[in-house]
């Protein structure tokens, strides 16, 4: 069975065929530390969770070297730090430790690199002065910045028109810029701001130089699998596969790229700091949401397509998570059966959750199978201190087993054609408040 990803770059799933099979490399945009992450920006977390758990499973699970970074310096930091009257590591150690916390909430492993864009200065200024000598950069009033006419491929990742590109970066029209695409790689830095020193002054990185520089410091030239996303395909994706191409002689920075879709409000608004309608993890679990409830919603939608996040949703990943708890009772810790083939093959086609999650309704009725699928997952079982367990769930549905022998007759009636026996069944139990939804996977229910 052969593992397929969509390449955002060639626009097509292809085959995965790892630069070496010993050592697969895989890098995730991760976030900017100047404020607490919202939900959407987990879903990528999430997403490329699931995809390293495949990947040490098809290939081993000492094979492969997955970095997120940590982006530490940046003038929104400075900003908050400046508003707060404390010091830029008072506020990336705040936010860090708050993000790596919501991440264990949502059952994210942590990668095997987290390097931080401030421990990473001296790669960041040596690759510049590789783009500088090779004519692919030039100082100019203390900046140094990237010549985009030196690079006859740049758009080839987003695929968009240079003036379209130069209006949707909202780039500074600068009058020390060569062309107004030209991006910043290097900026100076005031007394009062952070900076580093470098052959063009005290200063401190541009954005985009940061992921460049420490992916070839830790990973390599070329990497296997480069993810976030899909609002970072441009500017950032494409000015990092830009730079890197430039400073290593034509290499591409990665062989495939992956964008996950955003989280979306009803109306089609997406979730997002700028328009003021973001949703922290811990908002969520203060509402009484679960991690895994989170974790499962963030999956129940294909990565690639956007997903609407409301209460309906999380309240259909409740009841499909209550129902498989019912059915696995108490997990000893540590208990991992392999996940179900059926599972994996799924996977194995562009990490297709909504497959994935199909696929276990077929295992439902066998235990270990549930519990592998599941666990492969990152969802209960597992990790009670995340999930409602069993004996709550029994403790608040006392008749749970007779509302499950009332829904396996509506499904039996249904099979059979019988419509108003079903519709009869459907009302009794909506009388008594539970809400039934149905799904390619079955009937799932939950009280309303």
């Amino acid at each position: 069975m052969s593992l397929r990803l969509y390449n955002s770059a060639a626009r097509a799933k292809q085959d995965f065929v790892p630069i070496n099979p010993d050592r697969l490399t895989m890098y995730v945009c991760g976030p900017t530390v100047y404020g607490r992450a919202h939900i959407g920006n987990f879903r990528p977390a999430v997403v490329f969770d699931v995809l390293q758990r495949l990947l040490r499973h098809v290939y081993g699970p000492d094979k492969l070297v997955y970095a997120r970074n940590i982006t530490d310096i940046d003038d929104k930091i400075m900003d908050k730090a400046r508003a707060e009257g404390v010091s830029i590591e008072v506020i990336t150690e705040r936010y860090e430790a708050l993000y790596l916390e919501d991440a264990a909430t949502l059952g994210i492993e942590r990668p095997d690199l987290h390097p931080h864009a401030t421990t990473s200065i001296a790669a960041m200024v040596a690759m510049i002065e590789t783009l500088v000598g090779k004519g692919h950069a030039y100082a100019a009033e203390g900046h140094v910045l990237f010549d985009v006419a030196s690079h006859a491929d740049y758009g080839s990742l987003s695929r968009r028109p240079l003036d379209e590109m130069i209006a949707g970066a909202r780039v500074e029209v600068a009058p020390y810029k060569r062309n107004a695409a030209d991006f910043v790689l290097w900026k100076p830095s005031t007394k009062d701001q952070a900076g580093w020193p470098s052959p063009w002054g005290r200063g401190r990185p541009g954005w985009h130089i940061e992921c460049s520089a420490m992916i070839a410091e830790s990973l390599g030239e070329t990497i296997d699998i480069h993810g976030g996303g899909i609002d970072l395909t441009f500017p950032h994706h494409e000015n990092e596969c830009a730079q890197s191409a430039c400073a290593h002689d034509g290499a591409p920075l990665a062989n495939i790229w992956m964008h996950n879709g955003f989280l979306n409000f009803g109306g089609g608004e997406k979730m997002s700091k700028s328009l003021g309608n973001v949703q922290s993890v811990g908002d969520l679990t203060d509402a009484g949401w679960t991690g895994d409830e989170l974790r499962l919603a963030l999956l129940s939608a294909h990565y690639r397509q956007p997903l609407l996040w409301d209460d309906a949703l999380l309240g259909q990943m409740r009841g499909r998570l209550d129902k498989w708890l019912r059915r696995l009772g108490d997990v000893p810790r540590g208990v991992r059966p392999p996940p179900p083939p059926a599972v994996i093959e799924a996977l194995s086609d562009d990490l297709n959750t909504p497959a994935a999650l199909a696929a276990i309704a077929g295992v439902e009725q066998d235990r270990e199978a549930l519990l592998g699928a599941l666990a492969f997952l990152g969802l209960p079982g597992l990790a009670p201190e995340r999930s409602r367990s069993a004996a709550d769930i029994k403790g608040q549905d006392a008749g749970a087993a007779r509302i499950d022998a009332l829904v396996a007759q509506r499904t039996a009636a249904r099979q059979a054609r019988d419509w108003v026996e079903s519709d009869r069944l459907r009302d009794a139990l909506a009388a008594e408040g539970i809400v039934l939804e149905d799904g390619p996977g079955g009937t799932i229910w939950r009280r309303g």
